[in-house]
């Protein structure tokens, strides 16, 4: 089953990504680096509730 997630930016905290994970594959929280518009960089981008 996939449920669906928020990504934060660590730098400005604006939530920027929505997406999906399979919980059995990846139960803690999913970091990725993406990129944020609002910081105009590539930036971690973490799991938020």
């Amino acid at each position: 089953m996939r449920t669906k997630i928020t990504l934060e930016c660590t730098e400005c905290k604006q939530r920027n990504y929505d997406t999906t994970k399979n919980k059995k594959d990846h139960p803690d929280r999913v970091e990725m680096k993406k990129y944020c518009r609002f910081c105009k960089t590539h930036t971690i981008h973490k799991e938020t509730k």
